[in-house]
């Protein structure tokens, strides 16, 4: 990514902006609950690709990558996205197979401010794997209000 003049000017405050909330943690947590069913989450498996830091939060690009062979025995069922602060707390759920040949999910989403970002892979084993990712966005997008 290049850092450019409004970046580098940005940053600072953009890394002051304060912590999310109870409120937003708790929304979080409750998404994560329903995607899983109240299973517990392993690190691992999971690769989001997000940049670290955003310019623009209108349009950020982030791709999700599971590691498995997409067999029969060994494949992803659901792959799963949330964020932490924005209005709604699921971006985007898709749905695999084997024959899906790869677990890959790719998109662009809108994030209102800096926050974590999670992954979340249900396989068919009915384990589910993720990551998290902090997001630091210095000038944000879907602001309700």
């Amino acid at each position: 990514m290049k850092i450019t003049r409004r970046v580098f000017l940005a940053a600072p405050g953009a890394l002051l902006m304060p912590a999310a909330t109870r409120a937003d943690q708790q929304r979080l947590a409750a998404a994560l609950r329903d995607f899983t069913g109240g299973q517990p989450m392993r690190e691992g498996r999971v690769r989001l690709d997000v940049s670290p830091l955003v310019e623009n939060g209108n349009a950020v690009p982030i791709s999700v990558v599971v590691e498995t062979p997409m067999t029969v025995t060994d494949h992803v069922r659901r792959i799963g996205v949330f964020n932490e602060r924005n209005p709604q707390p699921q971006v985007i759920s898709a749905q695999f197979g084997p024959r899906s040949g790869r677990a890959y999910l790719a998109t662009h989403i809108r994030l209102a401010t800096s926050q974590a970002l999670v992954a979340v892979a249900e396989m068919n084993d009915g384990s589910f794997w993720s990551q998290r990712v902090e997001v630091v966005v210095t000038l944000a997008a879907c602001i309700e209000g």
